[in-house]
C-alpha cells in the first residue's frame, strides 16, 4: 500500500528534475536568461543544483520501494 506514494513522488522528482536540467541547459546554450533579473553566475549554478537534486530525490524514492 505505501509503495503507491513512493512510485508517484519519485517519478514527479525524476521528471521535474529532468525537465529543469533540460531548459538550464537549452537557455545557456542560447544565452538566454535562466532567471529573469538574476545574473547567469548565480542563475544557472542554483538551477542545476535543483535539478540535481530533484533527480536525487526521486532516484532515492524509486530505491526505497
Amino acid at each position: 500500500m505505501e509503495n503507491g506514494p513512493a512510485i508517484f513522488a519519485g517519478t514527479v522528482f525524476l521528471l521535474f528534475g529532468a525537465a529543469l536540467l533540460a531548459w538550464t541547459g537549452a537557455r545557456t546554450l542560447h544565452r538566454a536568461p535562466v532567471a529573469e533579473g538574476v545574473r547567469p553566475v548565480v542563475a544557472v549554478p542554483l538551477a542545476l543544483l535543483a535539478g540535481g537534486t530533484s533527480l536525487a530525490l526521486g532516484v532515492w524514492c524509486l530505491a526505497r520501494f
